[in-house]
């Protein structure tokens, strides 16, 4: 099997181990930033496009700092990614705000903030005006149902909770309209984690489409049309990378054919990706605690999925490197586990590596996005410290460990001892 690639040699990293105990993530800055610039670049040809990255995926305010000095945006989805978004020093139009079952103190801030608020549906629209008022730039989120189809991490658009339906768009429109709303933008996203790079090519045609479609009928103006994310990243050595030029080269035909053709140009295209930006440059550092030899062979790591639930969660692979060993045989069959009192704790299920021992360093791939971000605290486990890889090979500490004193700070042991049983 194909070996995925560290940016950090067993040398480098036993001395950051030294320092910072494992587990901790670490982000490799240099890989971040040349993948930012790649992104942004592919869709030069679009003078208004704006990258939003997803906060959900990665909320560290020194990633994000780092990704607003390449020119990205922010796209939140609650009160706490709006403030991370506030301290890093972005505000406005540079937040897009795409958010399901809000609060309304949530939509006040939004407003406050004066992001671009997406709304999820709409019924949304009397209930933004009642508890904070209408902004003067407003999103709809469009569902397309049976239109498109989805995959597995999303599910099929029509049994999604999320968007409004073509019919509901065209009223919602309306209404906005009606209520002197002039600025629209328009959003869409069916899918998670796709490889495909035709699918998002389809995916903009179906909302083109709609906008001339809706302008016409309604006699408004789109500024900009927000493809979103889910563009996927190769969590599998044998996978294939997202050609990022196919994409934006058919999203830019479908373009010039549709939005262009109809005079509706210029039309900024935005998207929301997160996965894609900081996905395949983030890894999650452990040591072999123990070997375990019952009816399987079990290694013990000192992380649990408390650290990285998404094989727990959805049977995803994430590549195991041992570092040191990455030239020998794989030839002992390990389930990969963790020590929560869950049996479906593993990071790994009867995966081939070099015959393992108590001590030795495990590097879990691609785990920049949905990671660290996923993270809790069931049976009293800590989230564990992010690390930065600057590009002059340097280490700063960007979040430390949480504390057992962190765990209990919520608690109010003084009134518990004047409490009655």
């Amino acid at each position: 099997m194909p070996e995925k690639l560290l940016p950090f040699t067993k040398k480098q990293i036993d001395k950051i181990i030294d320092k910072y105990p494992t587990p901790f993530h670490i982000y490799d800055e240099k890989a971040i930033r040349k993948n930012a610039r790649d992104f942004k670049k592919a869709f030069a040809w679009n003078k208004g496009f704006k990258e939003f990255f997803a906060v959900k995926a990665c909320p560290n305010p020194y990633l994000i700092k780092m990704l607003h000095a390449e020119g990205f945006g922010t796209d939140c989805s609650s009160m706490a990614e709006l403030i991370l978004s506030q301290k890093t020093g972005i505000v406005g139009e540079e937040i897009m705000f795409s958010s399901n079952d809000t609060p309304a103190e949530e939509f006040v801030k939004a407003k406050k903030s004066k992001a671009i608020i997406n709304l999820d549906d709409i019924t949304h629209i009397s209930y933004l005006e009642q508890h904070a008022g209408l902004p003067e730039i407003i999103c709809l989120r469009y569902n397309p149902g049976p239109l498109k189809k989805g995959n597995i991490i999303i599910g099929h658009p029509e049994e999604a909770k999320y968007g409004f339906t073509r019919d509901q768009l065209f009223e919602g429109y309306r209404i906005c309209r009606d209520k002197g709303i002039k600025r629209f933008g328009i959003h869409t996203m069916v899918a998670s984690n796709e490889l495909d790079p035709h699918y998002f090519v389809e995916t903009a045609e179906i909302l083109f489409k709609l906008i001339v479609e809706l302008s016409h009928a309604l006699n408004i103006r789109f500024e900009f049309a927000n493809l979103s994310g889910g563009v996927g990243i190769p969590y599998r050595p044998e996978q294939e990378r997202l050609d990022l030029q196919v994409m934006a080269r058919g999203i830019r035909e479908k373009y010039e054919q549709i939005i262009a053709t109809n005079g509706l140009a210029p039309l900024k295209i935005f998207t929301e990706s997160g996965r894609y930006i900081t996905g395949p440059y983030g890894y999650l550092v452990s040591q072999v605690l123990h070997i375990k030899d019952t009816y399987k062979q079990f290694a013990g790591l000192d992380a649990c999925m408390a650290n990285l639930m998404r094989p727990a969660l959805y049977g995803a692979y994430h590549h195991i490197t041992v570092v040191g060993k990455e030239n020998e045989s794989r030839d002992f069959m390990y389930d990969v586990t963790g020590s929560l009192c869950e049996n479906n704790d593993k990071f790994a299920i009867d995966r081939m590596l070099p015959k393992l021992t108590p001590g030795d360093i495990v590097v879990i791939h691609d785990a920049g996005a949905h990671g660290f971000a996923m993270g809790f605290n069931y049976n009293g486990k800590l989230r564990s410290a992010e690390l930065l890889l600057r590009e002059d090979g340097s280490v700063t500490q960007i979040r430390r460990a949480e504390t057992v004193k962190d765990y209990l700070a919520t608690l109010d042991f003084k009134r518990l001892a004047t409490f009655t049983v």
